[in-house]
């Protein structure tokens, strides 16, 4: 496959918008359409990088070869199974959807057309993350914290799923080994949803991972600490950093051993623009995607069992949560 992919961007919300700045400056994309059900952004859109506006993602079908989906969560499970079943290649925002079961019917629509399903999971794009990646063999604790300042929009969705399912998706590629008990609180602050969780993930191997995820913070911070035998990393997504420090054993083997600190190096760039270049080669290449479609259900699957774990406190407390 050699000729641009013919691409177009439904939903051109927040994160949409971004998806459009990028395949609109790209080689190997040609976008040629934007589709958003708000006429007045999809149009302002749709002018600034002088392609097709439409109202209905159905008038996409025969037009374009392949589609990022940044819609609220509600609408990707519709949305990404009928334009996989119209043969169009997608990459679906996290969280992949609603419940499994909504998953496992995208899932099963990519693979009945032998299409590309990816999820974005853009923290697994973060060249922090994929410096850090490689170093990770036999982690034993995990501390993360996701803090964001409070905005209106994703609030279709909770914390759990807006912020902590980043988390929980990184986590889970790192230990490999099956969660096997997790315990979690949350609370409503700004609105009825949960607003800001702690969920602690216990793995069959021993590792622990502990979660906090808030979007009515006074900062944004975004932090994953990971403890293995004699390391720890600190990853700094935002600034693309990973600090490492090592016990280095005496080379006399007599004496005390050396602390040694330093940083990885991290080759800066815009996880966004990864993420979507994987997506394309990923299609014109027919590889697996970076992060597929079971990869988001797994992180759903978590999400839904934290929630489940939040919901049960929620209950014993006489806290008030809105969960639909």
């Amino acid at each position: 496959m050699t000729e641009k992919l013919k691409t177009a961007v439904i939903g051109v919300g927040h994160l949409g918008r971004e998806h459009a700045r990028i395949y609109a400056a790209i080689e190997a994309a040609d976008l040629v359409a934007v589709c958003d059900t708000n006429e007045v952004t999809g149009r302002e859109i749709a002018a600034r990088y002088g392609v097709k506006f439409v109202r209905d993602f159905r008038d996409l079908f025969g037009e374009v070869e392949t589609v990022s989906i940044a819609t609220p969560t509600i609408s990707h499970h519709e949305i990404t199974c009928a334009c996989l079943r119209a043969g169009i290649q997608v990459l679906v925002e996290k969280p992949i959807a609603r419940t499994t079961q909504e998953a496992d019917e995208m899932i099963e629509a990519a693979a009945a057309k032998g299409l590309t399903l990816q999820v974005g999971h853009i923290e697994r794009f973060n060249p922090a993350f994929r410096a850090l990646a490689p170093q990770i063999t036999r982690p034993r604790f995990f501390e993360a914290h996701r803090m964001g300042i409070f905005t209106p929009r994703s609030l279709d969705i909770d914390v759990v799923m807006d912020l902590m399912v980043h988390e929980l998706d990184i986590i889970a590629t790192l230990v490999p080994s099956e969660v096997i008990k997790i315990e979690a609180v949350g609370i409503p602050i700004l609105t009825a949803r949960v607003d800001l969780a702690n969920a602690r993930l216990e793995f069959a191997d021993g590792c622990i991972a502990n979660i906090t995820a808030s979007r009515v913070s006074g900062e944004r911070l975004r932090k994953l600490r990971v403890f293995q035998p004699h390391e720890y990393y600190s990853l700094d997504y935002a600034d693309q950093q990973v600090a490492m420090c090592r016990l280095v054993p005496p080379a006399s083997g007599v004496g005390r051993p050396e602390i040694v600190a330093q940083p990885l190096e991290v080759v800066k760039r815009e996880p966004l623009l990864a993420e979507i270049e994987a997506f394309v080669a990923a299609v014109r290449h027919r590889q697996s995607p970076v992060v597929s479609g079971a990869d988001g259900r797994r992180a759903l699957a978590l999400a839904i069992e934290v929630l489940t774990r939040i919901r049960e406190h929620a209950v014993r407390a006489g806290i008030s949560l809105s969960f639909e």
